[in-house]
């Protein structure tokens, strides 16, 4: 991080609340010419642009983007980082998609080496669609999740990972035990939670793949280790539920599997969880519990449209999860604008401050972090992103034809993707600049 104070001079947009719980007008705070100070990787003022230069040492350098919009960086809550290479390899739902294309890209997980290539090229794909913070699956090799992490450390980036427990239906090469699950699973979150921008989540692949003893130990970690995260799959597909449902036939549901476990709680994340009942979704938030909107892989796989409205009416955290690969696109910005279109399906329509929300703030409360990341507010860390309102022709000639700043908004992240962001923050270092 930077030591030198920094000011950087944009339109500024940031998520107050959710537009659910307050209303859209107190939901936001936007600055049409505003300026963000930046000190030691945190936020330490922000406010009209007029207000604040006049008091700026001389020496603090000012960067001035008249025809861009700074908001926090966003922050996908689901993603896999070893599917990188099986983006858009398509033909099958949920359960023989993991046999065909994911499985046994896994496998070469094992070489360090490899996993360390993709990892940094999956970071710089996050950082070139402005995502700064994610929740992410490696595989179930303890050198899937050090290659992660050591890029992640080197860019001081705030990451969650853990190492995937798998100990039944699935190739024997990429099963564990639940006994070695656990002993390199401490062992990783001695050597990585904490460490720096680091955190740890332990991570049972989803209960199909894994026994009772292994969820048990999972659960054990979770209560001997408090801090940690807890990151799975929750009824994502119909054929997957009623699968678990029958390997676990004394359970009342999918969701129940995991609380007999322990493993519900404010820290744990849950993938999907479109096929729930009214009653699991008043537990999960109850629990204090969130999951991860998935738009693009939910549609690319078949498995069905998440509620987002019944959610907002239990209460129920929710975060922006692009699920590479399954999911198509690494930009938030596309992944919203799939998750509009899912509400369309479902009779309603997703404002866009919500969307905002969703992929920033919200993304952060879902994650326990929201103190830390998600916002502009003084105080938070500086992971921010510079958006071109003229990235495009389509885009540029577009908002000439809008009058509001939510129809504005709304057209950015419809129309949005890559190209948009110009700049990417982490802890207040430049480490994404678009070329050209």
């Amino acid at each position: 991080m930077s030591a030198r104070p920094q000011a950087y001079r944009a339109a500024l947009l940031y998520s107050l609340d959710d537009p659910a719980s307050v209303g859209v007008a107190a939901s936001y705070r936007h600055l049409e010419d505003g300026l963000l100070l930046v000190e030691e990787g945190r936020i330490r003022a922000l406010g009209p642009a007029a207000e604040l230069l006049p008091g700026l040492a001389p020496t603090v350098e000012v960067r001035h983007w008249p025809d861009a919009l700074i908001t926090p960086g966003f922050i996908d809550t689901h993603i896999h980082y070893p599917q990188t290479g099986i983006v858009g390899a398509g033909g099958e739902q949920l359960l023989d998609w993991l046999t065909r294309h994911t499985y046994p890209t896994e496998l070469r997980f094992a070489d360090r080496d490899y996993a360390g290539q993709v990892a940094r090229f999956f970071v710089g794909e996050l950082l070139r669609n402005g995502t700064t913070s994610a929740l992410v699956f490696p595989t179930v090799h303890p050198e899937s999740v050090d290659a992660f992490f050591a890029v992640a450390a080197e860019l001081d980036l705030r990451m969650l990972c853990g190492k995937v427990l798998m100990d039944r239906n699935a190739p024997p090469a990429l099963c564990d035990t639940p006994a070695s699950g656990y002993e390199q699973s401490q062992a990783l979150i001695e050597r990585w939670h904490g460490r720096g921008r680091l955190g740890y989540a332990v991570t049972p692949r989803f209960a199909g793949s894994c026994s009772d003893e292994q969820l048990h130990l999972a659960g054990r970690l979770l209560r001997e280790h408090p801090s940690v995260h807890l990151h799975t799959h929750l009824a994502e597909n119909r054929r997957e539920v009623t699968w678990v449902r029958s390997l676990f036939p004394e359970r009342s549901s999918y969701l129940d599997v995991y609380a007999h476990h322990g493993l519900l709680g404010p820290r744990s994340l849950f993938a999907h969880a479109i096929h729930l009942g009214d009653s699991d979704c008043r537990q999960l938030a109850a629990s204090g519990a969130a999951v991860a909107f998935c738009p693009t892989s939910n549609l690319f796989l078949g498995s069905g449209l998440f509620d987002l409205g019944r959610a907002e009416r239990l209460g129920l955290k929710v975060g922006m999860g692009s699920d590479i690969g399954a999911g198509t696109s690494f930009s938030l910005l596309q992944t919203l604008n799939e998750a509009y279109k899912v509400e369309q399906l479902q009779g309603r329509s997703l404002d866009p401050f919500k969307a905002l929300y969703l992929a920033t703030l919200g993304g952060a409360r879902a994650l326990g972090l929201d103190e830390r990341i998600g916002s502009l507010a003084p105080g938070h860390e500086a992971d921010f992103v510079v958006l071109d309102w003229n990235a495009t022709p389509l885009l540029q000639f577009r908002l000439q034809h809008t009058t509001s700043l939510a129809e504005r908004l709304a057209v950015l992240l419809t129309l949005g993707d890559d190209r948009v962001v110009q700049e990417t923050f982490v802890a207040g270092v430049s480490r994404h600049r678009r070329e050209g």
